[in-house]
């Protein structure tokens, strides 16, 4: 094998001019500022890259940088308490490294203008010492000739930074981040080499843009769910769009409204792990639904990246066994409570941690059952149940030595079982996304009560428009409410960013 020889060692770096901080008192102005200092430091390592084709040596190394967003508070003056986020707990300097500002451009303006008005102070525009990766600096969607790689004499990781795990953790969000008194305190729960690892997971496990993400998320452990919104979906797209603009599928397959069939994408040759499927609004405020599959590893993998596109709730729509005798197939579960044995997040949050039920969700949700099925009040209960939701993470836990399960259920107080519901809620609260749980019941593994495959058709040809319908007027019940309203002060620990 022929013997790679390098050049002499790397003694300078090459870098875009810098760029000064700049004060601003305009959120939209500060956010336009954001958006050009990041289309020109990743530009630079995009060009720097494509001119090493030309001969494949190089004597320096390329570095670009994230932009900054940085405050400073001088004063203990009082906000207004009701609101959950949109300030800093306490004087002293705060920052957060930026990506993907043009993605992110509402949000960003939203939480400006919040901290311009609770504290009165202008907010800094400027680059951070944080370098961006060559690997996140191209364009989402651009294919990279490796045959360009293979002419540079040095290892990629010479020339250009990397992807740092070490620097790509949630210390912030799970509240273990260490920090001196006179270090800079974070303003946003994630950072920006953080936020970039999981775009770039959401387009792979899902096959759509994290540009197409709405910001009310539905997960489902079944595709009969996916099924039946792509059939509402495509049936709302042929009649106008009925207040959505578009319907969008893996491969980023887009039916505008108004047309019964996508315009534009590529369908994929087969289905990613856990396709999405997106019903647009103008400024996200429509509906993504994701198959998760089997499991609370799925559920907290695409939770954990989902999350840091800030959405204002996501809900859990699925099966469950129903665990009390008095509950039939087909009756809904309302969670209000989880036992957590899914074990995915113990390292994260801990199972002593309470999860909550969050009022503005539990209401909605209870609202969106009676107006579908037209039972209130006492009638109600005859068909759904509030109560315990355990999440497991073995599925075949039956063919165990029961007593220890059944005995911790009954003592928790359960009345139904899965294996996704609880790492969803917990994320949901780990990450300060408002969450909600409403189930369907299956089966009765502990009476003896399984679906006969006649049944199970019929089932689910019943149940899942149903309940797919009820999820979907519950989101219409959150999207009203303003997101100062939605987003909880539950979900908030003692020192909180400010960003939401």
């Amino acid at each position: 094998m022929e013997k790679r020889i390098y050049p002499t060692a790397i003694e300078s770096v090459e870098s875009p001019e810098p760029w000064p901080k700049t004060d601003f008192n305009n959120a939209r102005e500060a956010v336009d500022a954001l958006k050009a200092l990041y289309v020109r430091n990743t530009k630079f390592l995009r060009d720097s890259f494509m001119s090493l084709s030309d001969t494949g040596f190089i004597d320096r190394r390329f570095r670009a940088y994230y932009p900054e967003i940085s405050i400073t508070t001088n004063s203990y003056s009082e906000i207004d308490s009701r609101q959950a986020y949109g300030h800093v707990p306490n004087p002293g300097q705060f920052a957060t490294t930026i990506s993907r500002p043009d993605l992110f451009e509402s949000y960003l303006i939203e939480q400006l203008k919040l901290i311009m008005r609770n504290h009165g102070v202008p907010v800094t525009i400027g680059e951070s010492r944080t370098p961006i990766p060559l690997h996140f600096a191209f364009l989402e969607g651009t294919y990279v000739d490796g045959s360009i790689a293979d002419k540079i004499k040095r290892p990629i990781r010479d020339i250009f930074d990397v992807p740092d795990l070490e620097g790509t953790d949630d210390h912030i969000a799970n509240g273990t981040l260490e920090l001196q008194p006179e270090d800079t305190r974070p303003l946003a729960p994630f950072t920006a080499q953080r936020v970039d690892y999981s775009l770039h997971r959401l387009s792979h496990y899902t096959a759509t843009s994290p540009h197409h993400f709405q910001n009310f998320v539905l997960f489902t452990n079944y595709q009969f769910y996916v099924d039946e919104f792509c059939a509402h979906a495509r049936d709302c797209m042929a009649k106008g769009g009925e207040r959505y603009t578009a319907f969008i599928e893996p491969g980023n397959v887009m039916t505008p409204a108004g047309e019964s069939s996508p315009l534009t994408g590529a369908v994929p040759p087969r289905l990613p792990q856990m396709p999405a499927y997106h019903l647009v609004k103008p400024d996200h405020g429509g509906i993504t639904m994701i198959n998760i599959g089997v499991g609370p590893s799925n559920a907290k993998t695409i939770t954990d990246h989902v999350a840091v596109l800030r959405p204002h709730a996501w809900l859990m729509l699925g099966h469950c066994a129903g665990l009390r005798n008095t509950q039939a197939l087909g009756d809904y579960v309302l969670a209000h409570a989880y036992v957590r044995e899914d074990h995915v997040l113990d390292d994260d949050l801990p199972v002593w941690v309470p999860i909550p039920p969050l009022a503005e969700i539990q209401v909605a949700l209870q609202e969106a059952v009676a107006e579908v099925t037209g039972l209130t009040g006492y009638d109600l209960k005859r068909i759904m149940r509030t109560g315990t939701v355990a999440t497991i993470d073995n599925r075949n836990w039956e063919l165990r030595d029961q007593r220890g399960p059944v005995q911790r259920l009954s003592q928790s107080r359960a009345i139904a079982l899965d294996m996704e519901s609880a790492t969803i809620a917990a994320n949901g609260f780990r990450f300060r996304v408002p969450y909600g749980t409403l189930l369907c019941v299956s089966d009765k593994p502990l009476h003896g009560e399984l679906k006969l495959p006649g049944m199970a058709s019929d089932f689910y040809k019943r149940q899942v428009a149903q309940h797919l319908t009820i999820g979907m007027r519950a989101v219409e019940k959150l999207a009203a409410m303003s997101p100062e309203k939605l987003h909880s002060r539950k979900l908030r620990s003692f020192s909180e960013t400010a960003f939401q």
